[in-house]
């Protein structure tokens, strides 16, 4: 159980260091939905490993990292919606 654990969060931070490499290079827009579930899914991933091993602190920041990205993708969405209108 515990390598399975290892391997999603080797999997959840090689996914955050894509995202943040994709931004970085100018190969997405930080605001994109790619982007922001590139973030969310390695965030998740991240937490599972946190949450194991009992590493809070991190776990927490992951967490955060989550909301701030589902809140990302929220206000996009509803500033297409108003647009569109």
């Amino acid at each position: 159980m515990e390598w399975s654990i290892d391997v999603v969060g080797w999997c959840g931070a090689l996914v955050v260091l894509l995202a943040y490499a994709l931004v970085s290079t100018r190969r997405v827009e930080g605001d994109s939905v790619f982007f922001q579930v590139l973030n969310i899914s390695g965030a998740a991933l991240l937490s599972v490993n946190t949450f194991y091993w009992g590493a809070y602190p991190s776990a927490f920041v992951n967490v955060i990292w989550i909301g701030i990205g589902g809140y990302t993708l929220y206000r996009r969405q509803r500033n297409l919606r108003t647009t569109h209108k």
